[in-house]
C-alpha cells in the first residue's frame, strides 16, 4: 500500500532574505517545499538556506508561530526579516569570525564591544564562545550561523567593511563611545600622561604629541598620529547617522 503524500507548503520569503534561496527560487513569489511531516518550520527554513539568525516572524495562515511549529499540508508560511533595531537581551556584545577583521576594529573604534578570533578556531569554538559568553556571532558563514549552540548571530551582508559596519550599526544600535575601545584587543583606554608612557615611543612622536592613551590590558598607546584623520571620519560619519550614546574620552587618541 502506498505511503500517505507528504504535506506540501506554500512560503512566501521577505525580499532581502531571498539570497540565501537557491537561485531558482529567489523571483518567486511563493516557494513549494514538500515536507517530510515531521521536520518542524525551522528546519524547512534552514533546509532552504536561511539562517534563523535573520528571521524575525514566522507566520502560519496569518498567525505567529514558533520556529518548532510543526507545518500542515496546505499551510501558508510568512518568512520576515528581522525588525531593525533589533532587540538583544543584556548587554550588546559582538563576537566576529577570523575573516572579520576590520569590521573589528573599526566597532572597537566607536567603543563597541568586539571580540575577534584570529586565528580561526573552529565553528563549534566560535558557536561555543557566543553561547558562554552571551555574544552575538557576526559572520558571513551562512553554515556558522545555523548552529544550535549559538547565543545570537547576524549575518554580515556585504563585503566592504564601510558597508559592513553601517549594516550592524543600523541592525543592532549598538552604543556609541568612540575613542575608548584599543583596536588591538577590545580593552578600555585610559588618558596617560607622556611621561607614563615616554618608554614606549619614538623620539618623533616624544617631540610632535602631548596628548595620549594607554590600554588598560594590553598596553598599547594612542595618539593622534598620521591616520587620525582617517579614523575620525569613520567616526564622525558614524556619529551623524547612528548618533553617540555614551560620552567619549575628554580628548580622543589614536
Amino acid at each position: 500500500m502506498e505511503s500517505a503524500q507528504k504535506p506540501e507548503i506554500s512560503l512566501i520569503v521577505a525580499p532581502e532574505l531571498r539570497l540565501f534561496l537557491a537561485s531558482g527560487r529567489r523571483q518567486a513569489d511563493r516557494t513549494l517545499v514538500r515536507t517530510d511531516g515531521a521536520s518542524t518550520l525551522g528546519h524547512v527554513v534552514e533546509s532552504l538556506g536561511v539562517p534563523l539568525t535573520e528571521v524575525g516572524a514566522l507566520l502560519a495562515d496569518g498567525r505567529p508561530v514558533p520556529a518548532g511549529h510543526l507545518p500542515e499540508h496546505g499551510a501558508q508560511i510568512t518568512v520576515q526579516g528581522v525588525t531593525r533595531p533589533q532587540q538583544v537581551p543584556g548587554p550588546l556584545r559582538f563576537l566576529l569570525d577570523v575573516h572579520l577583521g576590520t569590521l573589528a576594529r573599526r566597532l572597537r573604534l566607536l567603543g563597541v564591544d568586539a571580540a575577534y578570533e584570529n586565528p580561526d578556531i573552529g565553528d563549534a569554538a566560535l558557536a561555543t564562545r557566543s553561547a558562554t559568553e552571551r555574544r552575538v556571532l557576526l559572520s558571513r558563514d551562512r553554515g556558522l550561523l545555523r548552529r544550535r549552540e549559538l547565543w545570537a548571530g547576524g549575518y554580515v551582508y556585504s563585503h566592504r567593511p564601510a558597508e559592513q559596519l553601517r549594516d550592524v550599526l543600523s541592525r543592532f544600535a549598538p552604543p556609541l563611545a568612540p575613542w575608548t575601545r584599543c583596536t588591538a584587543c577590545n580593552g578600555t583606554l585610559h588618558e596617560a600622561t607622556k611621561d607614563a608612557v615616554q618608554e614606549q615611543l619614538l623620539d618623533g612622536t616624544e617631540r610632535s604629541y602631548d596628548a595620549f592613551a594607554r590600554c588598560g590590558d594590553c598596553g598599547q598607546v594612542y595618539w593622534r598620529g598620521a591616520h587620525h584623520a582617517q579614523l575620525t571620519a569613520i567616526v564622525d560619519e558614524a556619529l551623524r547617522e547612528f548618533g553617540p550614546t555614551a560620552q567619549p574620552l575628554p580628548t580622543p587618541a589614536h
